[in-house]
């Protein structure tokens, strides 16, 4: 334990220190001991459960704390008086809306890395350490709505939909299964998908970070880590209970957020009418008794952040010659030391959570998305392009600079199109 003495104001009354508790080292409670993790174990008894919180009969068994890129709004909720430290959540009636699982990928510690398979159930195959005083949260919640975008009652307008009156009713709205995840890694594995030592990669992530996390360099035992950054939702059209069916047609999106334009419409990429269109297939996919899936990862600007980003919009504008698609990733390694830091490796995990072995219809063109999907060991049948019509007149440098680093399509860049100039300045 430590004490901390802040500094105070002239007129401001000390307060007491208050003890500090360190978890960089084990407790030396007398019999405590954190609850065991067997990742991959099919017994989800014999797997264990993932305790973040420190109030606990042992202490905790992994690193981090619950909430994702939002742990840092808790801590300073609870420094503000606005939050009970103590709180516990009651979870009455937050089970899932619809099952989901368990699949026999769920027991394959290779398959499933970056998540929690059990992070939806936590209340039922753990009621027994819940009700022992074990504080243990949901890490996966599994909710039902309705979606309705302009792209999709355009869609029927022009006859590419049509209303079902049960998945897409006539107003556009469409019936979904939304699945929020906070991601959960399992380190051993995560070390192994990046082809480096666990101690490699506990060093990497405690010396960038500031030191955020010094149990990532101090204990070992410690195997699970819950990373402070964003997670992801799935919505799922069609019967979910179809899924892990080997008869079951899949259509599947993977998007990487992007701000700018799945919100605000920005149109200097393809990324609104990408995710659009694949909403629209996933759709069609469940009309026809199959399975839509769209995963949102909150990956901003490839990861790199939205600040870089724009930044990188400012330099592609400016740079001699204008904005052209063979200069388009050179631009961004030059602001941020590398192209892409998405690292697809453990994009994958939600796929094999979802019991997915083949997908049809992936809509995509992203090499970075489709290799890594099936060297985990999924079926890729159909890789669907995004329509030309649909790529917005200030995106084409993007798409061809895509297609020219090897991005999936029918059409062969010209390369000396590539040399020119597109766009129309900078972004407003």
């Amino acid at each position: 334990m430590s004490d901390i003495d802040v500094p105070t104001l002239p007129n401001e009354k000390k307060p007491l220190p208050k003890p500090i508790i360190l978890t960089s080292h084990p407790s030396r409670s007398e019999g405590a001991k954190p609850l065991p993790v067997q990742w991959g174990a099919a017994d989800p008894q014999q797997r264990g459960p993932v305790v973040a919180t420190l109030k606990n009969p042992g202490g905790k068994n992994a690193i981090g704390t619950h909430s994702g890129a939002y742990s840092l709004y808790r801590a300073l909720a609870i420094a503000a008086g606005q939050l009970n430290a103590e709180h516990r959540p009651d979870l009455t009636n937050t089970t899932p809306a619809e099952p989901i699982g368990p699949f026999p990928q769920w027991s394959d510690p290779e398959k499933i890395v970056s998540l929690d398979p059990w992070g939806h159930m936590t209340s039922e195959v753990y009621a027994g350490q819940i009700a022992a005083g074990w504080d243990i949260r949901p890490t996966i919640a599994v909710t039902k709505a309705h979606i309705n975008m302009p792209e999709l009652q355009e869609a029927v307008r022009a006859g590419r939909l049509t209303p079902d009156g049960d998945i897409l009713a006539k107003n556009g709205d469409v019936k979904v299964t939304k699945v929020a995840v906070e991601p959960v890694w399992w380190l051993p594995g995560v070390a192994r998908r990046f082809n480096i030592t666990e101690t490699e990669l506990r060093r990497g992530l405690f010396e960038q970070t500031g030191g955020m996390f010094p149990e990532l360099v101090t204990r070992g035992d410690l195997k699970v880590f819950l990373p402070p950054i964003g997670g992801m939702t799935i919505y799922l059209f069609g019967d979910v209970s179809k899924l892990g069916r080997s008869e079951t047609k899949i259509a599947c999106r993977v998007h990487d957020e992007c701000n700018g334009s799945d919100v605000f419409g920005s149109d200097i990429c393809t990324c609104r009418p990408y995710l659009a269109h694949g909403i629209e297939v996933c759709i069609e996919q469940a009309q026809q008794g199959g399975v839509g899936i769209i995963v949102y990862n909150r990956k901003e600007g490839r990861a790199l952040g939205e600040v870089t980003k724009f930044l990188v919009y400012n330099a592609r504008k400016r740079q001699e010659g204008g904005d052209r698609a063979e200069a388009y990733f050179q631009r961004t390694e030059c602001v941020a030391g590398v192209q892409d830091m998405r690292f697809q490796e453990l994009m994958p995990d939600v796929l094999h959570w979802l019991g997915v072995s083949r997908i049809d219809r992936l809509v995509s063109m992203s090499n970075m998305k489709f290799q890594p999907i099936v060297d985990s060991g999924i079926q890729v049948v159909e890789r669907v392009p995004i329509p030309d019509e649909l790529i917005p007149a200030d995106a084409k440098v993007e798409m061809d600079a895509k297609k020219a680093a090897g991005y999936y399509t029918e059409k062969v860049p010209d390369p000396e199109e590539l040399k020119k100039p597109k766009g129309r300045g900078l972004e407003e």
